[in-house]
C-alpha cells in the first residue's frame, strides 16, 4: 500500500468536536522515568501504551535487531533458500520480479543485490501499472520469459497469480513467491511460497511486508552459502519499503525500521538517498524519522510507478554515483510534480461528486468514478476522501468500459473483506485490510455503489470524532527530549506518534508559504522554549498572546542538534 502525498499532514476537514485527555499518573510515570532514564512525559506515553513493567519498558525502548523473531518456523524459507543457492552455485539465470510500488521495488532490489553479492546472476524486473497492471500478469510473465530464466522470484505479488505460475512451470521454470498479501484458499503452484499469512506458517511475527521478507530470505542465503556478507547494508531499503507500505511499526518491523533509519543517516548510504535529501531540502545532519520517509521520500519513489514508469525508481535506487543519482532524482521529481497535479484535480472533482451523490455527512462507504481521472492517483484520492468524510471510500478511473479503482478504509473496517462481499460486481480485487485494488466494468458501477454502501453502513455515523491526547504538558510533564522521542519511535502504523496538548505563550508568529497561510511560531511553555509549525493555521493564531495547541513533537531539522519542533494539528479556542 502506498502513502498518500508528499505534503505534510494538515488537519482533516472532518470536524473534530471533542478531545479526550488521557488521565495522568505522576507517581507511576515518575517511577518508570527514573528506572528507564526517561523524562516523565515519555514515561507517561509508555503507560498509555500499556507498558508499565520496567523490564518490558526497557526492552521496548532498546528494540535492537537481536530481538528479531526466529525465522526458522517461516514456511518454505529453507526450501526457497536451498533452491536459490543451487541456482547461484550453478550459474543459473534468475529473474526477480517486483510490484510497481515502493515495497515491491525495494524487496526485488534487496533480493537481487544480495544474490549478485553472493555471486549469482539475477535480473530485476518491475511490474507496469498500464501494461499488465499489478502482479505477475501475462504481459509481465512474457517479459520474464524473454530473459530465459530457470528461476523466477516474485516480490510483493504472486499470492493470487496461480495461472501465470502454472504457465511458468510449463516452461520448466521454478517459481518462488515472496509476498505478504492475503492468501487465497486455492493452493499456489509455486516451488516455495513465503507469506506470513499462510495458515501453516509458524513465523511468529505476521506484520512483515515484502521488503522485510526479502531481507530475511537474503539472510538465509548468506547462511546457506556460509558467506561473509553483512546484510545490514540493505536495511535502508527495508526501512523505506516498510514505512512506504504502511506496515505496522511494531515488533520486528519496528526493530528493522529503527536500524534502517540509522543506516539512512550514515555516510555510506546509497547515492539515491543523498539525492533525496537534497531534493527535499533535508540537511545532511538531520536525523531522519519515519515521518520524513512517509511524507517526503516514499511519495517521490511511488510517483513513477503511479504514472507507469516504475523502472525509473528502480534505476534511481540502483544509481552508483552522486551525478547519476542527482540526474535521476530530477526525473523522479518531475514525475512527482505531475502526480501531484493529477491528484489535485481528481481530488477536487471527487469531493464534488461525493457531496452530490452522498451529501455532506455520509453514513456508509462512498464510491466515485470518472473517465477523466488518471488511474495512477486513485489511491491518493480515496485516502483524501476518507480523511474528509470519515467513511471507507473507493475511487475508480475508467478507460472506456473498464475501470480500475482503489479502496481505502478507516478504523477497523476491512476493505479487502468488503470487496470480497461485493465480488459479483467486480472482475478482480486484491490487497490488504487497510487498502485494496479492484477492477470492474462501467455497467456494474451502480450495483457496486449500492453493494459497497450496504456492506459498509454504520448506523449513526457522522463527521464527529473523539481524538485522544496522550499528555497535557505542564508541571512534571515538560517538552519531551529528542532522545526520548527516538526511543519511543519510530512512529507509524500501530505505533502512532504521541499527541500532546500545550498551553503556550506566543513569542513570535510569522506567516509563511506561498499563500502565507502557514504559521511559524516561537512558543514559551513553562520553563521551555520551542519552535512550532502550524500548517494552514496562521489566521487562527494571528494576534494571539496565548494559545492552546494540539499536535506532535518531531526533530527540528533546521535548528539541528537535539532541538525539537511542535507540529500543530489543531488550535483550540
Amino acid at each position: 500500500m502506498e502513502t498518500a502525498d508528499s505534503t505534510l499532514p494538515t488537519p482533516s476537514s472532518k470536524q473534530v468536536t471533542e478531545y479526550r485527555i488521557l488521565p495522568a499518573d505522576e507517581a507511576a510515570s515518575g517511577m518508570l522515568a527514573s528506572a528507564c532514564g526517561l523524562g516523565a512525559t515519555a514515561a507517561q506515553v509508555l503507560l498509555h501504551r500499556g507498558i508499565r513493567d520496567v523490564d518490558e519498558a526497557k526492552a521496548f525502548l532498546s528494540a535492537t535487531l537481536r530481538g528479531l523473531s526466529s525465522p526458522a518456523p517461516m514456511a518454505d524459507r529453507a526450501l526457497a533458500a536451498e533452491r536459490l543457492c543451487r541456482a547461484i552455485r550453478n550459474g543459473e539465470r534468475i529473474v526477480v520480479f517486483g510490484d510497481y510500488d515502493v515495497d515491491g521495488t525495494t524487496s526485488a532490489l534487496i533480493l537481487t543485490e544480495i544474490i549478485q553479492a553472493l555471486g549469482g546472476e539475477a535480473q530485476t524486473l518491475i511490474a507496469d501499472r498500464f501494461r499488465g497492471g499489478y502482479g505477475l500478469s501475462d504481459p509481465a510473465l512474457d517479459r520474464c520469459l524473454a530473459h530465459s530464466p530457470t528461476l523466477i522470484v516474485t516480490c510483493d505479488c504472486g499470492s493470487n497469480d496461480h495461472e501465470r505460475i502454472s504457465r511458468a512451470n510449463s516452461h520448466g521454470i521454478d517459481v518462488i513467491v515472496v509476498d505478504h498479501h492475503l492468501v487465497p484458499e486455492e493452493a499456489l503452484p509455486a516451488l516455495a511460497f513465503l507469506n506470513p499469512h499462510r495458515p501453516e506458517c509458524g513465523f511468529a511475527y505476521k506484520g512483515l511486508c515484502s521488503a522485510g521478507l526479502a531481507f530475511s530470505l537474503g539472510a538465509a542465503l548468506r547462511t546457506e552459502l556460509k558467506a561473509e556478507l553483512d546484510i545490514r547494508a540493505w536495511l535502508d531499503l527495508v526501512a523505506i519499503g516498510t514505512i512506504a507500505d504502511l506496515a505496522p511499526l511494531t515488533g520486528d518491523n519496528r526493530r528493522l525500521v529503527r536500524a534502517g533509519l540509522k543506516a539512512l543517516g550514515s555516510s555510506r548510504v546509497r547515492p539515491a538517498f543523498h539525492a533525496l535529501r537534497q531534493v527535499t531540502k533535508l540537511p545532511e545532519s538531520a536525523q531522519l524519522t519515519s515521518r520524513d520517509v512517509a511524507f517526503r521520500f516514499a511519495p517521490r519513489l511511488n510517483a513513477p510507478g503511479r504514472l507507469g514508469e516504475a523502472d525509473l525508481t528502480l534505476r534511481f535506487l540502483q544509481a552508483k554515483t552522486a551525478g547519476e543519482a542527482w540526474r535521476l532524482a530530477e526525473e523522479v521529481e518531475r514525475k512527482n510534480d505531475e502526480r501531484k497535479s493529477l491528484a489535485r484535480q481528481a481530488t477536487e472533482e471527487a469531493h464534488a461528486q461525493a457531496r452530490e451523490v452522498y451529501g455532506e455527512a455520509p453514513t456508509a462507504g462512498i464510491v466515485v468514478a470518472s473517465d477523466a481521472w488518471h488511474r495512477g492517483v486513485v489511491g491518493i484520492v480515496a485516502a483524501r476522501l476518507v480523511d474528509t468524510f470519515g467513511v471507507p471510500a473507493v475511487v475508480v478511473a475508467f478507460d472506456g468500459d473498464h475501470g480500475h479503482g482503489s479502496a481505502r478504509t478507516i478504523g477497523s473496517f476491512d476493505a479487502y473483506s468488503a470487496l470480497e462481499r461485493c465480488a459479483e460486481d467486480l472482475t478482480a480485487w486484491g490487497g490488504h485490510r487497510a487498502a485494496a485494488g479492484l477492477s470492474l466494468s462501467k455497467g456494474r458501477l451502480e450495483p457496486f455503489r449500492a453493494s459497497f454502501s450496504e456492506v459498509s453502513f454504520e448506523p449513526g455515523a457522522s463527521s464527529e470524532m473523539t481524538t485522544r491526547i496522550d499528555v497535557e504538558l505542564g508541571g512534571a510533564y515538560r517538552v519531551p527530549t529528542l532522545d526520548d522521542l527516538v526511543r519511543l519511535g519510530p512512529f507509524g502504523q500501530d505505533n502512532p506518534a504521541p499527541r500532546f496538548l500545550l498551553h503556550a505563550g506566543v513569542v513570535e508568529a510569522t506567516a509563511v508559504g506561498q499563500d502565507r497561510s502557514h504559521a511559524k511560531l516561537r512558543l514559551r511553555i513553562g520553563e521551555d522554549s520551542v519552535r512550532a509549525f502550524a500548517p494552514g493555521m496562521f489566521s487562527r493564531v494571528e494576534g494571539r498572546e496565548n494559545v492552546r495547541l494540539v499536535g506532535e513533537f518531531q526533530p527540528d531539522h533546521w535548528v539541528g542538534g537535539h532541538a525539537v519542533e511542535f507540529l500543530v494539528t489543531d488550535v483550540l479556542p
